[in-house]
């Protein structure tokens, strides 16, 4: 069989081409692989749930009985374990969960330091 003598390097420059688009794909052109894709979107649904939740952390903090007892508690806390004082009250555990979470917790915090009267 004879081939043409402009068929190999055709090949191989739709070869180097393939590797050149790939590369500029990924890195610059924002392409990602699936495995990536979901770990991004995943993170993204998380926060999202988070920033939903943390009207219904202030809304509990806002009705609780012992509001006034529960702040001192969290503004005589050391910054890095008010987390866990405002779990400690009951205010960061989602409805229907039965242990506190610690990202509502902290994204509480911040809407408690606007809200603090």
């Amino acid at each position: 069989m004879n081939t043409p003598e402009w068929l190999k390097p055709g090949i191989c420059g739709a070869l180097v081409g393939a590797v050149a688009l790939g590369v500029a794909g990924f890195s610059w052109g924002g392409w990602v692989t699936g495995g990536n894709a979901g770990k991004m979107a995943s993170a993204l649904a998380h926060d999202e749930v988070i920033s939903a939740m943390v009207p219904v952390c202030l809304d509990m903090a806002r009705t609780d009985p012992d509001r006034a007892a529960q702040l001192a508690t969290i503004n005589a806390a050391a910054s890095y374990k008010r987390r866990d004082a405002v779990m400690a009250a009951g205010w960061a555990t989602m409805p229907g969960s039965d242990a506190p979470n610690g990202d509502l917790a902290k994204a509480c915090i911040e809407g408690l330091a606007l809200d603090a009267s």
